[in-house]
């Protein structure tokens, strides 16, 4: 179910950052909203950048590496290409592709230099890990990185860090321009900013119906403002139907549930209604409809940020590659309002190396 409105701005949007507070399911909603922009059809890349092998176990794959591997193939050309990136394979790639040091990167590898800069370096690790999500961003399909060829990839999506670390993770190129002047480094911190500051990049923060997941995300969605940054979707996960309809949750809060009803259920359960369970099972119908209470409280100032809403049920099997494609389903009204349907997943777990 989707509320609030549509944005058209973002429609059309080539990179979706995902974040959401540890524990909300991001992995999962970035793998299902793959799923859904790669039934466009589309070529969609799937990057991870936390080193948790998050995807794989979503998709249940063997483990990405730092190549890009065709994850999921669908019958109409569309496909997901999943990534893990690294930053020490990110520095590297980098100081080849800028500055020609292929040899010499390896080099400064072999001394230690690599790994200094990318675990001691203040900033250097996420500029890496942004740095290779830009260089996807802008691969064409002659193999070079500007000119009038169609872009490698119709989308991106990214399962970034958490909405804790979010708004640093995607200004720190903005602080590294300011403080290299001039010169390779300034320019390309200062192309990266620009390309998550625009209508291209959009942030979709993932969230449980519960306090502090929501009081995170409404935080997040302030810092993404204040630094000139895109919020896109609020994607609400996990929920789950009352159990009781609004007349029950009114009786089960006021503790006026008709216990003679009760009992008279429990008997056609074929169970004894002692009193003791006739009480437990009042006391848990109160705070049952507390708990709705306090979703619904939550949901209202999800609203009130006046950003689209996607509630998504929770799996009671779990999450695989089969229930992933469900989520997708449900995305696509927010993300392709277009789409009427999107294409059936043939294989998911066909893994394949595509050439950078």
């Amino acid at each position: 179910m989707t509320t609030g409105r549509t944005d058209p701005a973002w429609a059309s949007a080539r990179l979706h950052v995902v974040t959401g507070k540890g524990g909300t399911g991001k992995t999962t909603v970035a793998s299902a909203l793959s799923l859904a922009l790669a039934s466009r059809p589309g070529h969609v890349l799937l990057s991870e950048v936390e080193g948790r092998q998050g995807i794989s176990q979503t998709f249940d794959v063997p483990p990405l590496g730092t190549d890009e591997t065709r994850i999921v193939r669908l019958p109409d050309g569309g496909e997901v290409v999943g990534l893990s990136v690294e930053p020490k394979a990110a520095l590297l790639e980098y100081l080849h592709l800028f500055y020609k040091l292929g040899r010499a990167g390896r080099l400064l590898e072999k001394f230690g230099a690599i790994d200094f800069a990318t675990t001691i370096a203040p900033g250097v690790r996420d500029v890496l890990l942004i740095g290779k999500i830009y260089e996807a961003n802008r691969r064409r399909r002659d193999g070079r990185h500007k000119g009038d060829a169609a872009p490698v990839y119709d989308a991106l999506v990214l399962d970034a860090p958490p909405t804790g670390r979010i708004g640093r993770f995607l200004s720190v190129n903005a602080e590294v321009a300011d403080l290299a002047r001039v010169g390779p480094i300034h320019s390309q911190a200062g192309a990266i900013t620009r390309l998550l500051e625009s209508d291209l990049t959009v942030v979709h923060l993932v969230t449980l119906l519960e306090e502090m997941p929501v009081q995170e995300t409404l935080e997040a969605v302030d810092e993404l403002h204040a630094k000139g940054l895109h919020p896109g979707a609020i994607v609400v996960n996990m929920v789950r139907d009352p159990l009781l309809d609004d007349m029950a949750l009114d009786q089960a809060r006021a503790g006026r549930l008709h216990k003679a009803s009760i009992r008279a259920q429990l008997a056609d359960a074929g169970l004894e209604a002692t009193p003791a369970l006739v009480d437990g099972l009042l006391e848990e119908a109160r705070d049952h409809a507390q708990r709705i209470d306090l979703e619904r409280e939550q949901l209202e100032m999800l609203e009130a940020t006046g950003l689209p809403i996607v509630q998504l049920p929770a799996l009671p099997g779990g999450v695989d590659s089969g229930s992933v494609r469900e989520l997708a389903d449900l995305l696509v009204p927010t993300f392709l309002p277009h789409v009427d349907e999107p294409a059936e997943i043939e294989d998911l777990e066909h893994l394949e190396e595509v050439e950078p």
